[in-house]
């Protein structure tokens, strides 16, 4: 049986228009032109379609449009159980964050596991070069909630979503991840063998999705390998020894490159934690903010300890975790010395895995409209307290009037994270050395026509933390990319060597621009 690997190039050569020759405008018929035909006919070939299956593409789907075609022929080459066509609808588009408009003209492209894996290696010499554009999308987790980032309207979206197969190597080193897996799939799995890696804190999370490791640094640095399909079919092996450039690249370079088909994972020695989790008013938000500010600058330097902050409108949500077992660690005695409104989860020594649920418990997701943004600063109390002072009433407002909801959330970042991606080969982020926060909002919300009513808020608060910032030289010019929202621009935040660096991995690696020219939306290179 062919693989996934065989037909994404087919997908993009059909979506483009080169296999097929050049389309008629819009992108309707594509077979009453004999070339046409006759270059569909010598692609479709090599993706070794017999005469008759070709033949039966051409006499049904007469009428096809490009979109349609590339559809029908990756059914065709690998099986209807291996590819799932059917147009999507509303309850697929609610599986996104962001919900698009509900007459979506959309075929999805859902492969899976199975399957022995090949490599197309013979496609036309002329591939991909966009005669005409039939623009795709790819979704993991669909974790972001920006338009079009992992959603599409009229064209291709290629679903990883069943590519879920989570194994850990014989001498339990590194974990192989699907793309599909969510991180509550992935943490469950492994912890009958006791094995953690580390990624999102949320167990709802999609796996492409990385998020952040504490003593081990970022997730993107404790990746061992990236297997991805390249834009002409092929699959390769991105690591330390094996396409160094494109390994560097990926860890944070965004969907510039590929699809990544498998992560394999460092696993870390860490099974047995202790955790607690409180919950305070908001009116303690300020002293909360100050407990917090004070084990960023004192406690955070023991990296076993972490900390997940939580502001909310009606409560904060503070989730304490040491990566070993411990009794009430004496790092987090600012908070001790703060008397919640509720303990939600008692002081215990438990698994990882059992944290990453509770966590997740504490932190639901709504099927709503979604919006979130990022920033970041040095560590400073005032600056923190008065960004707060001046989002909260802003928030409120924007509550009563339209019912929408948001978060204000800290993330520590230790210069001690950010060395270990350093130590482990360089990532593309361009990030000193120092202990800093990343800021982060999400918002929740219900009619379209609030959409920039809503968003303001946080691009106002943006703004301020931006404007304080530098006037108190405190600014720290990075945004993180799992938090950006759709107008942020984090690339160009990486700094000019990392940028023009990772131009030269796209040239190289997709050099005829497909995910520059045909991937619907996303933190594109092109656009820096």
């Amino acid at each position: 049986m062919k693989s996934f690997y065989c037909i994404v190039g087919a997908v993009f050569t059909v979506a483009t228009g080169v296999a097929a020759g050049t389309l008629g405008a819009g992108n309707t018929n594509i077979w009453p032109r004999a070339d046409n035909v006759t270059a569909f006919s010598n692609f479709a070939k090599t993706l070794g379609l017999s005469d008759a299956d070709i033949k039966t593409l051409g006499d049904k789907h007469a009428k096809a449009t490009a979109t349609e075609l590339a559809c029908m022929t990756a059914q065709c080459s690998l099986g209807i159980t291996q590819v799932d066509t059917t147009p999507v609808n509303s309850t697929i588009v609610d599986e996104n964050w962001y919900m698009e408009s509900s007459s979506l003209a959309i075929i999805r492209l859902m492969f899976f596991d199975t399957g022995p894996r090949r490599v197309l290696n013979n496609l036309p010499a002329s591939f991909c070069q966009p005669i005409r554009q039939v623009s795709f999308a790819v979704r993991s987790g669909g974790h972001s909630p920006n338009p079009g980032w992992s959603s599409i309207q009229n064209g291709i979206l290629i679903s990883m979503e069943k590519l879920t197969a989570i194994t850990l190597s014989s001498d339990k080193s590194f974990a192989s991840v699907g793309p599909g897996a969510r991180w509550g799939a992935v943490y469950t799995a492994l912890d009958p063998d006791k094995a953690v890696v580390i990624g999102g804190r949320l167990p709802q999370v999609g796996v492409a999705g990385l998020i952040l490791g504490g003593e081990f640094g970022l997730a993107a640095d404790n990746v061992k390998n990236f297997e991805l399909v390249l834009s002409n079919g092929t699959v390769v092996d991105a690591n330390a020894e094996q396409n160094s450039d494109l390994f560097w690249a990926l860890k944070g370079g965004g969907p510039n490159f590929g699809i990544v088909t498998r992560y394999d994972l460092y696993t870390v020695p860490v099974y047995e934690v202790w955790g607690q989790i409180m919950i305070y008013a908001p009116s303690q938000a300020l002293d909360v903010l100050k407990a917090f500010d004070e084990w960023q600058l004192d406690g955070a330097s023991d990296v076993k300890s972490s900390i997940a902050l939580d502001i909310s409108l009606d409560s904060i949500t503070i989730g304490l975790v040491y990566a070993e077992p411990a009794d009430l660690p004496s790092v987090f005695a600012p908070f001790y010395n703060l008397p919640p409104l509720e303990i939600a989860v008692p002081n215990f020594n438990t698994t990882f895995s059992a944290v990453n649920a509770i966590l997740g418990a504490s932190f639901p997701t709504t099927q709503a409209r979604h919006d979130y943004r990022g920033c970041s600063s040095k560590i400073n109390t005032n600056l923190t307290q008065d960004v707060y002072k001046f989002w909260l009433p802003k928030a409120q407002a924007l509550h009563n009037a339209t019912g929408a909801n948001q978060t204000f959330a800290l993330q520590h970042i230790g210069s001690n994270l950010v060395q270990q991606g350093i130590d482990k080969g360089g990532n593309a982020l361009g990030l000193s050395v120092e202990d800093q926060q990343w800021w982060t909002t999400i918002v929740d919300w219900d009619s379209e026509s609030d959409d920039d009513q809503v968003r303001a808020v946080s691009i106002e608060t943006t703004a301020q933390w931006k404007k304080l910032s530098e006037e108190r030289g405190l600014d720290i010019p990075f945004i993180y990319m799992n938090d950006a929202s759709r107008d942020q621009d984090p690339i160009a935040q990486y700094g000019t060597d990392n940028i023009n660096k990772l131009k030269q991995v796209a040239s190289k690696y997709d050099p005829k621009q497909v995910f520059q020219k045909l991937q619907n939306d996303g933190f594109l290179l092109s656009r820096i």
